[in-house]
């Protein structure tokens, strides 16, 4: 990132080009990292990824974090888990994704990261 110029490595080169991730992901999937060693080099938004996923997360605070569009994010994440570095889960079904208090707090949540 510039502060001035922005994002200096366009979405599409992140993702290698790739548009759809190689595990189904939602906004709310909780991702975490396994520590299991990786036998390649990660890219620098890999490492970030992985980096964010020491604790679990939602794969829409990756993206925001990231400060990519979530389908560049959900590739980035799907790679670590076909490589063993991330476990992902599905929402709790019981948690409505249009509970206006739920989609509060997320927004709260990420708000409170991105000022950090």
């Amino acid at each position: 990132m510039d502060a001035d110029a922005g994002r200096l490595v366009r979405p599409y080169t992140v993702s290698g080009g790739r548009t759809r991730p190689s595990v189904a992901l939602d906004l709310l999937s909780m991702v975490r990292a396994t520590g299991r060693a990786l036998k390649v080099d990660l890219t620098p938004e890999h490492s970030l990824a992985l980096d964010l996923s020491r604790a679990p997360v939602t794969v829409a605070e990756i993206g925001a974090h990231l400060r990519l569009p979530v389908a560049v994010a959900k590739i980035l994440l799907s790679d670590l888990i076909d490589q063993g570095a991330v476990t992902a889960r599905p929402p709790d079904p019981a948690a409505d994704p249009a509970d206006r208090d739920i989609l509060q707090r997320v927004l709260d949540g990420l708000h409170k990261r991105l000022l950090q």
